[in-house]
């Protein structure tokens, strides 16, 4: 199916925003959004860009392999680069700015890469939906500088699946994805440890077949979130049983499934609104 007119107009303006970047570094995670990014970014700038992605506790092993795996697949010029977001007190005690401390390390260290480097710029994969939601890692990205050529192109979301499968580019239709200190309710320590289980905890339902979903640690107990169209299978009382022996094998006392179902950061449901503001970012 051919892309409409605007989406065409979009296309060629990321193409312009790009372009005027220079010698570019790109934040990857193996997302839709960065792994969209950075190919673009790689036909656009061919070898003057590289893509960086942070081999870290909260990236899941699986996702790690796969964005690898991608940049290969597509030639895309890869580092992998060590960032120490749990050698931060601010990061590990998990209140409403951890996201941001986790991209502000980020950043940080791709600033000396990149000036190590020789790079004009970074960029990362923030897209128009994004602005929707309580994202504190922006305010990172802002501070630091970090261009937004998604956002900068109006793109949504849905319009970056869109421009992916019209390229033949096999991540079009990938699942949403978070690290997974997001997992963690706010006020409990973010640790390897914890994010391990949490990470046991996924794979575990990505090996029963489910497609979209999160794993939410609340201490002694998990709330399972399943997409709309997939909770009929979650619903079935032999899946309920399997659910009940993975996740007590994992140390969990309570078992629970979110009957509201999957939806993009749920946690922040848990926040107090004087937390909701940029002026709470120190």
């Amino acid at each position: 199916m051919p892309l409409s007119a605007e989406l065409a107009a979009k296309r060629d303006a990321l193409h312009q925003h790009v372009r005027a970047l220079g010698r570019t570094l790109v934040a990857y995670s193996g997302g839709v959004d960065s792994a969209f990014l950075a190919w673009v970014t790689h036909q656009v700038l061919g070898d003057d860009m590289l893509a960086a992605i942070a081999d870290s506790a909260s990236l899941a092993r699986a996702q790690l392999t796969d964005a690898i795996a991608f940049a290969r697949e597509q030639e895309i010029p890869l580092e992998i680069i060590a960032t120490a977001e749990f050698d931060r007190p601010e990061y590990v005690r998990n209140d409403g700015a951890r996201c941001f401390h986790c991209k502000d390390e980020l950043f940080t260290v791709m600033q000396d890469l990149s000036e190590r480097r020789g790079f004009d710029s970074i960029a990362y994969g923030v897209n128009q939906d994004d602005q929707g939601d309580f994202r504190p890692g922006q305010i990172a990205a802002v501070r630091h500088r970090v261009a937004a050529p998604l956002l900068e192109s109006g793109l949504t979301k849905q319009e970056i699946r869109d421009l992916a499968r019209d390229a033949g580019l096999r991540i079009w239709d990938k699942p949403a994805s978070a690290c997974l200190s997001s997992r963690i309710e706010y006020g409990r320590p973010v640790t390897p440890e914890v994010l391990s289980v949490v990470e046991q905890g996924e794979d575990a339902l990505r090996s029963l077949g489910f497609h979209q979903f999160r794993v939410r640690h609340h201490g002694d107990i998990v709330r399972i979130e399943i997409a709309a169209d997939e909770m009929p299978r979650a619903l079935a009382i032999g899946m309920a049983a399997e659910f009940a022996r993975i996740f007590k094998a994992l140390g969990f006392k309570f078992v629970t499934l979110d009957l509201e179902g999957f939806r993009s950061g749920s946690m922040n449901v848990l926040l107090p609104a004087s937390q909701l503001t940029r002026e709470h970012i120190e």
